[in-house]
């Protein structure tokens, strides 16, 4: 198993001209490699391996013009090559944007692998420097002298504070938290961060939305500044260490509400949520980007196969505001300003977000009973697993759905047999 351990450093002036010449060398090979690589494919219509970059770099190095790559460890310059071919890799495979150029004004790194650090007695040694880097251990449980560290990502943000990623090899991974017997589904919302199926409801605490004004405070400032002088870049500095605030927030809140639910719950189901495409709407795609549903999502997966539970991830398509968690009616159309609802079937009173949070977790339960696909390449056997109702018309009445047939005990011909 591997994991990390993020961080902060304090580097002498000294240290700190050092990493920012690394920063530089760093983004320039990456810059000039990329377009390289782009000048290649446009005019011979040839893609570029990692072994013709490698022997870019040396030419680069050998041309005169770039000797000053000398002065910094060459393993950064290395990592940097490493990274773009995995950003090439990643991108024709579907699972990454385009790699882009790199720019001087955002967060900058470089990676050290074990032969450009030492790590002894809990001190941090880096290529190029006499002396250790500072930096603060938040876990007072483990002890730093008692790991191996296999890589190093030292980073500058915007704000100019310093932080080393320390990545660690360990042989097994933490014990399973105990079983609770509980279940939730999940339904993630704008009003409320998220509603659980047992009623609770996490409201959105809106982190940017709180600190807009300042922001915008902050960034008219800027705007006044003159290009290129220190006033203009100490305002810069305003701005990102607001953002800073911002997603440090943000982040402490995903955090603490991922880890509550992964101890609470042994079987946890969400909908798989298209984000991208979500954000297009002008009038959300603020208070979506706010929420940080994606990280979300991405924590609970990790937690959860961490920590021994279940995460169970259903269809997009799945109807499940529209669908009566009582008589499993389902609505021709609801609109998405209307919060609460009655069933034509059965008379039953609906919170539209508990409603939906309750069958969302109905169908993790049918997905985890029948082992059908819940990986995004099997949408279909999803769709399939939850009823088919993504695929059919809408009903106004009449049977009621497999999942309600299964909440009753009774069997479903239209389920797909397990």
């Amino acid at each position: 198993m591997r994991t990390a351990y993020k961080v902060r450093v304090y580097p002498t002036p000294e240290q700190a001209a050092v990493l920012n010449r690394t920063f530089g060398c760093v983004r320039l090979v990456w810059n000039r490699v990329l377009a390289w690589r782009q000048a290649r494919y446009r005019d011979e219509g040839v893609t570029t391996s990692y072994a013709q970059t490698d022997r870019y770099l040396t030419e680069l190095k050998r041309d005169g013009g770039h000797d000053f790559l000398y002065e910094v460890s060459s393993v950064p310059l290395q990592q940097a090559l490493r990274h773009q071919y995995t950003a090439f890799v990643s991108f024709f495979a579907g699972r990454a944007h385009y790699p882009r150029f790199k720019s001087r004004y955002g967060r900058q790194r470089a990676t050290y692998t074990r032969s450009a650090f030492r790590w002894r007695d809990g001190r941090l040694h880096l290529a190029k420097m006499d002396d250790p880097i500072a930096f603060v251990w938040s876990w007072p449980e483990i002890d730093p002298t008692s790991i191996t560290p296999t890589t190093v990502t030292v980073s500058r943000e915007p704000d100019g504070r310093w932080y080393a990623s320390i990545a660690v090899e360990t042989g097994t991974g933490p014990e399973p938290l105990p079983g609770t017997g509980r279940q939730a589904g999940i339904d993630l919302g704008v009003s409320d961060f998220a509603v659980l199926s047992t009623g609770e409801k996490i409201p959105n605490p809106r982190h940017l939305e709180r600190k807009a004004r300042n922001l915008a405070r902050y960034q008219r400032r800027v705007a006044r500044k003159q290009r290129g002088s220190n006033n203009r870049a100490k305002a810069k500095a305003k701005v990102a260490r607001a953002h800073t605030k911002v997603r440090d927030a943000r982040a402490d809140f995903l955090h603490r509400t991922s880890t509550r639910l992964v101890r609470d719950h042994d079987l946890i189901v969400i909908e798989d949520l298209n984000v991208t495409s979500m954000v297009r709407n002008r009038s959300l795609a603020r208070a979506i980007s706010d929420a940080g549903w994606g990280e979300f999502r991405r924590q609970l997966e990790y937690k959860t196969q961490r920590y021994g539970r279940r995460l169970v991830v259903i269809d997009r398509w799945y109807p499940s505001s529209k669908t009566c968690s009582a008589c499993g009616h389902l609505l021709a159309t609801l609109s998405l300003s209307t919060r609460h609802w009655s069933c034509p079937g059965c008379g039953a009173r609906h919170d539209r977000d508990v409603n939906a949070a309750k069958n969302i977790l109905a169908a993790g339960r049918a997905v985890s009973a029948c082992g059908a696909d819940v990986s995004p390449q099997g949408s279909s056997l999803r769709r399939s697993a939850v009823g088919g109702e993504a695929g059919s018309p809408a009903r106004e009445g009449g049977n009621p759905s497999p999942l309600a047939a299964l909440r009753r005990g009774r069997k479903s011909t239209a389920w797909p047999p397990c």
